[in-house]
């Protein structure tokens, strides 16, 4: 093929632009949200609940010390115990939040103990007002704050020192023995070695519950002892335990009315801005998208494939896993079988999560591979060889984090557990070698696309252009991953729960939407479908209004893990707002399908522009309908840590960034394909498996249970609907059971076709039209020769 005509087609309705003052106003959005957070974040550390240096009856004393209580929470990450249940409402749901059960279990060991103490009989045999009265008692001793910051001595009351001696009772025998209804198998807890650091050596499993109920029991204390000059806790009375005095605060209520009036008012005001200002992307004269056959194919991307095909692996695993992790809410074992010996379930959520990423991940890095020689419209010497390497790195990057996760949680990397095994951080499962080893390969990603657009980026002439934004979005993406550094096995829990939500929302919520804006802005153009001015300003308008709400919304994570009252009033607003550009990038999603009907001629890449209309819709419906639904505070203060963040967690990550991975995986496979090697059936086939299941997980499942369980929370405490016993009702059951069929046919009909589709692509990839060091004519230099 002439190689002039191969770049003719990428040439059409592209025109030089600047990006004006839209990229210092982009800059100050970022640094004055990035600066709210910080800033607040370093406000708040010093403002955490205090880890007592020791911890004392009223005679003094010493019941156990701060190396306990971090020992604990060590073994409680070692374990993979945050993928089982959760503490302050943070982790799995299938086993109890350790911090509201033993909170109640506080209450009931301090109601016993006074009963015995003050009437010789158990509380249940006690009339109503003494009832009451050892009721009141009880509440104010958990809200009374006995810590004295000057010796870092915590004091408990006699009732305290009872009910920690029942804790310790009641979780030595849970972990022990097993409980169904909380989804704890017996001999749960296999590792039980602490790392350097900790100051407490563990010689047995009994030693080891011992110490993570000590640590449970200090989350409790924290959450309802009363924060020094305030009448609320340190987790702003979470969770909901009238028992212990924990009820809703009027700053979760003031906060919720507040975010929702701004919501209605800035999106008038912003809609208003968008229409008159005419900031979407306008359509190109003649828009004229080329077919892949006149695309060029270079070395490094017909590897790329071969990334493809890895992706529809991981996707295809992962969500295997996903459908024995929703089994396991139904009944103990899987279908008759028991796996629970061979593949723990905080070890398949582990995997489940963290192939979540990889897989997501792995396509974002394809096309970036891909792109980049695209826009480039050149190879660069020995790509090729680096696109390989990079391949095989990931793919021991993935295949070494996950046997080290199994083999940490079986207990057989001693104090390497942490470094090769399993972290316990959810989302940040990988052992701290394979996350460094991930981040270094995020950042020879980076490094192979910016040599690939070096050529590129110099003919912009304007590091404000798009493929300049490209490559910004590119930087921001290994970066944000670098905050899950921050964490140990004795970082404070509200510091690492700061730190984690760094890597989840701002690097999922915020990095990724970033790039998707921009991608879908260079493929567009690339196309010839959109402008490249309007695709620019359109761009630049939309990340203006995601960063903010985006990064400053992160602190809806935060209402209760321990930070102040602030918070909440910051999350609830900001993320309130988040609604605003995800309803604009859904309105530019629906603009840009109309475009593609009017083309009036085949156009070979629809089913990947399908798969963009898909992560619209997820982007207003997951990430903001649902979202919001959760975020305000005075729901969130009940539904925390309950399957309705499921629901929002899988129409957000599976439903946007899934269905965004599928689309920019579809596109690199189309341009690579010969045309025997495509099958537009599978295509569409895939595209209504994929969304019909998730929108039959979401809607059939994960809400209706997760109201039924907002409902129990308001009328019984957070306790009662985490409990295993919730999941036996059985409407619930039966919910869970239905939930086989989408999940079914997300798998059978959604990625199998995909996995198919990309092995046969392949197989029959077009031959390589650009070898290396050969690049096409600039356009410059093309109208330069029409001219002359």
């Amino acid at each position: 093929m002439d190689r002039s005509r191969q770049g003719t087609k990428l040439s059409e309705g592209r025109e030089s632009t600047r990006s004006g003052f839209w990229k210092y106003g982009l800059i100050l959005a970022l640094l004055l949200s990035m600066s709210v957070l910080v800033f607040g974040g370093l406000q708040s550390f010093d403002k955490a609940a205090p880890v007592p240096e020791q911890v004392v009856a009223p005679g003094g004393q010493v019941l156990f010390t701060a190396d306990e209580i971090w020992a604990g929470q060590a073994l409680y990450q070692q374990n993979g115990l945050m993928d089982l249940g959760s503490v302050l409402g943070n982790g799995s749901y299938r086993g109890p939040d350790f911090t509201a059960e033993s909170l109640h279990q506080m209450v009931l060991g301090m109601r016993a103990a006074y009963a015995r103490q003050q009437h010789g009989l158990a509380y249940d045999r006690l009339d109503e007002a003494a009832q009451a009265a050892i009721d009141a008692q009880v509440a104010r001793e958990l809200k009374a704050n006995r810590y004295d910051e000057a010796t870092g001595t915590l004091t408990l009351t006699p009732g305290q020192v009872a009910a920690l001696q029942d804790l310790e009772t009641y979780w030595d025998r849970i972990l022990t023995e097993g409980s169904d209804a909380m989804g704890i198998r017996p001999g749960l807890i296999r590792a039980t070695t602490t790392g350097d650091g900790e100051g407490v050596v563990i010689r047995t499993t009994g030693e080891a519950i011992q110490v993570m109920s000590r640590y449970f029991f200090w989350t409790a204390w924290a959450s309802a002892a009363s924060r020094p000059g305030e009448a609320y806790s340190y987790t702003n009375n979470w969770p909901y335990e009238v028992g212990a005095g924990n009820v809703v605060t009027w700053g979760s209520i003031w906060s919720s009315a507040l975010s929702v009036a701004l919501l209605v008012l800035l999106t008038a005001g912003v809609l208003l801005v968008f229409f008159r200002g005419r900031l979407s992307m306008d359509a190109a004269a003649n828009p004229n998208p080329p077919q892949p056959q006149q695309l060029p194919v270079t070395p490094s991307q017909r590897t790329v494939a071969y990334f493809i095909a890895l992706v529809a692996g991981l996707f295809l695993t992962q969500t295997l896993l996903g459908g024995y992790l929703a089994h396991s809410f139904s009944e103990p074992t899987f279908f008759g079988l028991d796996l629970e010996p061979l593949l723990p379930f905080q070890v398949a959520r582990g995997w489940h999560l963290q192939l979540a990423i990889f897989w997501i991940a792995t396509a974002w890095m394809a096309a970036g591979l891909y792109i980049a020689p695209l826009v480039s419209r050149s190879e660069v010497r020995g790509q090729n060889l680096l696109v390989k390497i990079l391949l095989g790195a990931l793919v021991v990057v993935a295949v070494g984090s996950l046997l080290g996760e199994w083999l940490g949680v079986q207990g057989r990397l001693g104090r390497l557990w942490w470094w090769l095994g399993f972290q316990g951080w959810e989302y940040l499962e990988l052992g701290r070698i394979w996350q460094v080893l991930l981040i270094a390969g995020l950042g020879i990603w980076l490094f192979l696309l910016f040599r690939a657009m070096r050529r590129a980026l110099a003919r912009e002439g304007d590091w404000g252009s798009l493929t300049h934004l490209l490559l910004y979005a590119a930087v921001l993406i290994p970066a944000f991953y670098s905050f899950g550094l921050f964490n140990t096995p004795t970082t404070h829990v509200t510091l690492a729960e700061y730190w984690r939500w760094f890597v989840i929302h701002l690097w999922v919520e915020g990095i990724f939407e970033v790039f998707t804006v921009v991608v879908v802005a260079v493929l567009f153009t690339a196309m010839g479908l959109v402008t490249q001015r309007s695709a620019l300003r359109a761009s630049y308008f939309q990340l203006i209004l995601v960063l903010p709400t985006g990064v400053i919304g992160t602190a809806h994570h935060y209402y209760f893990t321990g930070m102040p009252e602030i918070w909440l009033a910051l999350g609830a607003t900001f993320s309130a707002l988040e609604v605003i550009p995800l309803t604009l990038l859904g309105i530019e999603a629906y603009e840009q399908y109309r475009l593609i009907r009017k083309l009036g001629k085949p156009f070979a890449f629809r089913g990947s522009f399908y798969f963009l209309m898909a992560t619209a819709f997820w982007n207003l419906f997951g990430a903001g309908v649902l979202g919001f639904l959760i975020n305000l505070p005075v729901v969130n203060y009940f539904e925390h840590g309950s399957t309705l963040t499921t629901a929002h967690g899988h129409a957000a990550l599976a439903g946007v960034y899934g269905m965004l991975a599928v689309a920019l995986s579809l596109f690199v496979l189309r341009a690579l394909s010969t045309d025997r090697g495509w099958s537009e059936r599978a295509v569409k086939l895939s595209f209504w498996g994929l969304n019909g299941g998730l929108l039959g997980v979401v809607l059939l499942t994960l809400v209706p249970v997760g109201l039924g369980q907002l409902g129990v929370a308001v009328r019984e405490g957070f306790w009662a609907a985490r409990n295993g016993l919730f999941y036996q009702v059985p409407w619930v059951n039966a919910l869970l059971w239905l939930r086989m069929l989408p999940d079914t046919v997300f798998i059978v009909a959604g990625v199998v076709p995909f996995l198919y589709l990309a092995l046969r692509v392949v197989r029959n990839r077009r031959a390589v039209t650009l070898a290396e060091a050969e690049s096409l004519p600039d356009e410059q230099a093309e109208a330069a020769g029409r001219t002359a």
